[in-house]
């Protein structure tokens, strides 16, 4: 498959941020090409379309299934394993964080209350203690909002979104088109209560 530089700036992209999420990077580019694509790709052509051995790209589509990022899929009339990542980038974002959830922050929230319930939690005084509880209390909190966030469709979600950074910049002070915002006390009777 030929890319245009325009797509091959996109998966180096993707590749380049995936490391800095702690996602290897052929992983990321694999996924950029599903993603760009938008159809089923046989492995052989993964390969050699990211000029990258057979091997690494079997492992990286493993990693990528186990994430849910990927699927395989069967082509009419090519008996080859094909490969598909979901272009909805709304369903995308959902999956990512719904992984990284169950993945990070919710065996984090268990290690957390572990500790908190240790009878050897004092040792360390009060104030250890009680940084562990506001983490706590601020993944919880995290994890409560995402699993409501995760529920909305994607229409009602972009409203939240946007919704959210509106009501951000009527608690600072900022608005467009040169008017004064309405002082802080003032935001209810803006939004409502």
């Amino acid at each position: 498959m030929e890319l245009s530089a325009t797509s091959q700036k996109f998966i180096l992209h993707w590749g380049e941020m995936g490391t800095r999420w702690g996602v290897n990077r052929t992983v990321a580019q694999i996924h950029a090409l599903l993603y760009l694509s938008g159809k089923p790709l046989p492995a052989d052509e993964i390969a050699e379309t990211l000029a990258v051995a057979r091997s690494n790209v079997s492992n990286s589509i493993r990693e990528l299934q186990a994430w849910n990022l990927v699927k395989m899929v069967h082509v009419l009339g090519d008996r080859r394993d094909h490969f598909e990542a979901s272009t909805d980038i709304w369903e995308l974002t959902r999956t990512i964080v719904r992984e990284r959830k169950e993945r990070e922050i919710e065996p984090t929230i268990d290690v957390l209350k572990d500790l908190l319930n240790s009878p050897e939690l004092m040792v360390d005084g009060l104030e250890r203690a009680a940084r562990i509880k506001e983490m706590l209390v601020m993944l919880e909190s995290l994890s409560a909002w995402s699993d409501e966030m995760l529920r909305l469709d994607t229409e009602t979600l972009t409203k939240v979104l946007k919704l959210g950074a509106k009501i951000q910049k009527l608690i600072r002070g900022q608005t467009t088109g040169g008017t004064d915002a309405p002082p802080v006390n003032e935001v209810g009777a803006v939004i409502g209560p």
